[in-house]
């Protein structure tokens, strides 16, 4: 099967070939019959019987498809030549059609033989009919030869060439379609993370909060209804809250807790919530002159100081906690520390476990997805810190009002 860019100039060439036989033919035909030779029925005749065999390899499908079938019609084409060539002197003109026909039907050490043999019935019977070997004889079938072979093997060097372009651009596609599908891939996981960091940040730890000040309040219910409906009313607002956060989930916008605040008020706020929701002592404070960081960051920080805020909350144990917001000219950094019973922070979670093991996780992949560290440094019965820093350059921060230490 040929590639398509040569479907159409191959079927120019065949046209021409076609043509240029139909054309000989009937030249030997008209020339014979002027000259009024006595033989000139038996050159018409064999005329006829060239143009027959050569239409019947045209309509035989195998011929051009099969080199067996190829091989046999070209012989029986050749062998009518031969006879046309004995009979008449213009019949080596088809030697030139044949030429083409042998190259571009049999192999290239096939062909290139039989039209070294074609080449020599024409020397040979032209030179019969002049009844001398003249340089005539010898030049005018020779060039025929050179440029049929000529001719073909440029053609069979383009297909070649042709066809590994083909098959590159096939291979191009694949690759392509390939990398598409490895990018959709590597987008889906990308955004499931996000998602889950998200979620476990925002809805989880808000959901939580309002379990335990659910349960606070449920113990307190019986003999102290007043403390009970505090925690209610905090269970309220923290619902207020996780609603606010799931709708910004929802529309991706920035969170609420930094809407219109800086990043050190949103911390001191969050700082201050949780004291009051969870008991967990919490104090804010802010190193450095200040100054407006890009969203991405603020988002991160603050996610991240909610994680280890619920983490501290959920599985320390701890009386008192201290969150250090850092600027530096280099960068940002948050420490978060806790005087809680503390962990190894080498142990694997718990495989299966519904009840936390995805923060840590989870504040990693935000520091990492900016390129910034998280370091957690504990042991059992001495507490817990966690650190992160953010890296910055003077194009990513603009100058905001310093705040002081904020004890809460």
């Amino acid at each position: 099967m040929n590639p398509p860019v040569l479907d159409r100039p191959l079927r120019l060439v065949r046209g021409c070939l076609h043509a240029l036989v139909i054309g000989l033919l009937t030249l030997v035909v008209v020339r014979s019959v002027v000259a009024g030779t006595t033989d000139r029925p038996v050159v018409v005749a064999l005329a006829v019987l060239v143009g027959l065999v050569y239409l019947g390899g045209q309509l035989v499908p195998s011929v051009g498809r099969s080199t067996a079938s190829s091989a046999w019609w070209l012989a029986v084409l050749t062998v009518a030549w031969l006879l046309l060539l004995v009979s008449t002197p213009d019949g080596v003109w088809l030697a030139f059609p044949l030429f083409f026909l042998q190259l571009h039907l049999l192999p290239v050490r096939w062909g290139l033989a039989a039209v070294g043999v074609i080449l020599v019935m024409a020397v040979g019977g032209f030179a019969f009919h002049q009844g001398t070997l003249g340089p005539a004889a010898v030049i005018g079938p020779t060039i025929g030869a050179a440029v049929a072979v000529a001719t073909a093997l440029g053609y069979q060097a383009l297909y070649r060439q042709s066809t590994q372009r083909a098959l590159l651009i096939e291979e191009l596609t694949e690759t392509r379609n390939e990398l598409a599908a490895a990018e959709r891939a590597a987008g889906v996981s990308t955004e499931r993370e996000r998602l889950a960091r998200e979620i476990h940040d925002t809805l989880a730890q808000g959901l939580s909060s309002i379990q335990l000040l659910l349960r606070a309040a449920e113990r307190a219910l019986p003999g102290n209804p007043e403390m009970a409906a505090v925690h209610v009313e905090q269970a309220r607002i923290a619902a207020r809250e996780n609603l606010a956060e799931a709708r910004r989930f929802v529309h991706a916008l920035a969170p609420p807790g930094l809407e219109g605040d800086s990043l050190s008020a949103a911390l001191a706020r969050l700082c201050e919530t949780t004291t009051v929701r969870s008991g967990l002592v919490v104090h804010f404070h802010l190193s450095g002159a200040g100054f407006r960081l890009p969203v991405p960051y603020e988002v991160a920080i603050l996610r991240i100081a909610q994680a280890a805020l619920a983490n501290t909350v959920q599985h320390a144990r701890a009386t008192r906690a201290e969150v250090t917001l850092t600027y530096m000219d280099s960068g940002v950094a948050l420490d978060v520390v806790d005087d809680g019973v503390g962990f190894d922070p080498t142990q694997r979670p718990v495989p299966g476990r519904t009840d936390g093991g995805f923060g840590l996780a989870a504040m990693r992949g935000r520091a990492r997805a900016l390129d910034g560290t998280l370091t957690v440094e504990s042991a059992p019965g001495e507490g817990t810190a966690v650190a992160v820093g953010f890296p910055l350059r003077a194009a990513d921060s603009a100058p905001e009002a310093a705040q002081e230490s904020v004890p809460l």
